[in-house]
């Protein structure tokens, strides 16, 4: 279960948006959160809470297949996207690193900054405790889920392997 504080953004978030290309030479997820979207909010950084949830509209991640935008919003200490949509290669990206994405436009329309929400991963339910109010995302199919629950697609490869003696 994750519950967090929504931070909400508009359309089009782009990768240079989420971490700027100034910093992809750095490989510390703690170090790249510190810059999580300070092209379009420099303050995020300072507000954002471990766990908290990021909530936009269309598009988020479109631009450039950059692999650490996903990780510097983790870094950030981010516990989910929800989205309308998501570009195709960062919602890929975003698996593969481990972080979880839900689309789910009517919990976006009903969200605003400051709000709880309260998402089941396993039932794609998003919850908005702050109004009262319970959203249908599409659940993960099981694969999937197990990938973001190990922490990644490497994570979940050495933990398969560990478990078949190989590792």
């Amino acid at each position: 279960m994750i519950r967090g504080k929504v931070h909400k953004f508009g359309k089009n978030i782009d990768t240079d948006a989420i971490i700027a290309a100034k910093y992809a030479n750095i490989t510390d997820p703690l170090e790249l959160g510190k810059h999580c979207m300070e092209n379009i909010d420099p303050d995020f950084g300072k507000r954002v809470e471990k766990g908290d949830i990021i909530v936009a509209t269309t598009n988020f991640g479109c631009g450039s297949s950059r692999e650490i935008a996903p990780v510097t919003i983790k870094g950030a200490g981010v516990a989910a996207v929800v989205a309308k949509s998501f570009a195709r290669i960062f919602f890929r990206n975003a698996i593969n690193t481990g972080l979880p994405l839900l689309e789910c436009a009517e919990a976006v329309d009903a969200s605003d900054p400051g709000d709880t929400l309260e998402i089941d991963l396993s039932t794609g339910t998003v919850r908005n405790i702050t109004k009262n109010l319970v959203f249908s995302a599409v659940p993960y199919p099981e694969f999937v889920t197990d990938l973001i629950t190990a922490g990644g697609l490497v994570e979940s490869v050495m933990k398969k392997m560990s478990e078949e003696g190989k590792g």
